[in-house]
C-alpha cells in the first residue's frame, strides 16, 4: 500500500482535525486602557492528549532504539579496548587509521540506530509490528516525508 496513492489512517496520537490560522485582518490602533492590560488566555493548538505518544509505542521505540544504537556503540568501545589490548599487551601492530575507521564506523551505526530504532517501531498501538522493522519503517518514513511537505506549503 502506498502512502502517496491512498488516504491513509491517523495514528491514536494524531490530531484528528487539522486547525486552520486565524484569517489575518487589518485592524485599527488599539487605545489601551486599564481594562485591555489583561490578555485573553491563549488556547494551545492542541491538548497534550492529542500530542502524548502511547506508553506501548514510546517502550516499543526505546527498545529498538537500545538495540540499533546500543549494539554498534559496545562493539566500537570494545574494539578500542581490544586494540589498546593488543597493541600494549600481544605487541600487534595495528595501523591507527584502520582502528579509527572501524570506531568511526560503528559508532556512526550507533547514530543511525537512534533514528531508525524509532522509525522502524510500529506507531499503531495495536499491532506489534516485525523483528526488524523493514515495513515500519518505510510507513513511517513516509509519513514524516508527508509531514514536512505539508509544513513547507504552509510556509510558502
Amino acid at each position: 500500500m502506498s502512502a502517496e496513492g491512498s488516504e491513509r489512517s491517523n495514528l491514536p496520537f494524531e490530531p484528528n482535525k487539522k486547525r486552520q490560522k486565524p484569517v489575518k485582518t487589518k485592524t485599527q490602533p488599539i487605545v489601551k486602557t486599564q481594562e485591555s492590560n489583561q490578555k485573553p488566555p491563549q488556547q494551545p493548538p492542541y491538548t497534550k492528549e492529542e500530542m502524548a505518544i502511547p506508553e506501548v509505542v514510546s517502550q516499543r521505540m526505546i527498545r529498538r532504539v537500545a538495540a540499533f544504537c546500543g549494539i554498534p556503540t559496545a562493539l566500537g568501545i570494545t574494539t578500542l579496548v581490544v586494540s589498546y589490548l593488543l597493541v600494549s599487551y600481544a605487541h600487534v601492530q595495528l595501523p591507527p587509521i584502520a582502528v579509527l575507521l572501524v570506531n568511526m564506523g560503528l559508532f556512526g551505526l550507533g547514530v543511525l540506530g537512534i533514528t531508525y530504532g524509532v522509525l522502524s517501531a510500529s506507531w499503531d498501538v495495536e499491532r506489534p509490528g516485525t523483528l526488524l522493522g523493514f515495513g515500519e519503517f518505510s510507513t513511517n518514513w513516509g509519513r514524516m516525508v508527508e509531514g514536512w511537505r505539508e509544513t513547507r506549503k504552509k510556509n510558502v
